[in-house]
């Protein structure tokens, strides 16, 4: 990449838009998509809308069986009568920890060769789940926590990979443990998002130095014309709505994650358009040790317990 579009980069902007997507994509291998998953299962929350159901599309069209996971199993039904390939669709509403229990305990030692941690939510006002928990921690870290360690031993199996879909939106906050589990006296949901996309990107660390058998990658789509941003940011939707990725572009470092036979291996490296990305842009973003000891997934059991 040449100094013009390291500029460009380093603007943000002119980064994280449509124009950034096209131009980081001339630099694409066109081979690292060449590939045929048929007899590969990949699992996919949040997979009937937005990134979750474009990626859905490119990794059927790649061949792979797409089970997708959603909480509205009408509008999940509706999304896969629209997707060409081979498409399975289950209940899973990754903000409740007893469903993830079940999900985890239904899929039993089935086949997986993908985890896809997809489903987000980026709540406008503080909401707690019947669990206790505020929404965003509940469905953006705690659900994706039980459920990619309740189905470590199919992804070892397989010798897997977890990818999981965090946000540029991190890139301001410095984890705190307090404001990740909503105990604030001040809520404000895009600080609460960001919080919890910060949390994944260690959580996507931690696990790949446990785990040495599977591929953990965390990845940020951009900036994409998603229905979750238009509902959540509609403001920034409005004013930014020219320069938005397609959810097909913010979709393709996940499939390309999911896919692509080089990134075997790689594991814990965070992920913007194909190439690694800085998990900072500036020092005092960085976690202090004790934070990011606590957040270590091991202790999954007790996730969410207050």
């Amino acid at each position: 990449m040449g100094w013009f579009d390291a500029t460009l980069d380093a603007s943000v902007l002119f980064s994280f838009d449509r124009n950034g997507f096209r131009r980081h994509a001339r630099h694409f291998l066109e081979n690292d998509l060449a590939v045929d998953l048929a007899g590969k299962t990949v699992l996919i929350t949040g997979a009937n809308t937005g990134l979750g159901l474009a990626a859905t599309k490119q990794l059927a069209k790649l061949g792979a069986t797409v089970v997708m996971a959603c909480r509205d199993l009408q509008r999940g039904e509706q999304a896969r009568a629209g997707v060409p390939g081979k498409t399975e669709l289950l209940a899973l509403d990754v903000s409740s920890r007893h469903d993830v229990q079940r999900f985890v305990l239904a899929w039993g030692d089935r086949r997986l060769d993908v985890l896809i941690n997809n489903a987000g939510v980026l709540p406008t006002s503080l909401q707690r789940t019947p669990e206790g928990l505020e929404l965003a921690y509940a469905t953006n870290v705690v659900g994706p926590v039980l459920l990619t360690e309740g189905l470590l031993p199919c992804l070892r199996a397989t010798k897997g990979r977890v990818i999981t879909v965090s946000s540029g939106g991190m890139y301001p906050v410095k984890l705190d443990l307090r404001a990740l589990r909503g105990d604030v006296k001040k809520y404000d949901g895009v600080t609460a998002y960001a919080q919890t996309k910060r949390a994944e990107v260690i959580l996507n660390e931690l696990w790949a130095a446990r785990e040495p058998q599977v591929t953990f990658a965390a990845m940020h789509p951009g900036w994409a014309d998603t229905g979750g941003v238009k509902a959540s940011l509609p403001r920034f939707h409005a004013v930014t709505r020219a320069l938005l990725r397609t959810a097909d572009e913010g979709a393709d470092t996940i499939t390309w994650l999911a896919a692509c036979p080089r990134v075997q291996g790689v594991s814990g490296q965070f992920w913007f358009d194909r190439q690694r990305a800085r998990t900072h842009f500036v020092p005092w973003t960085h976690e202090a040790p004790i934070d990011r000891n606590t957040l270590a997934p091991h202790g999954a059991a007790s996730w969410g317990e207050r």
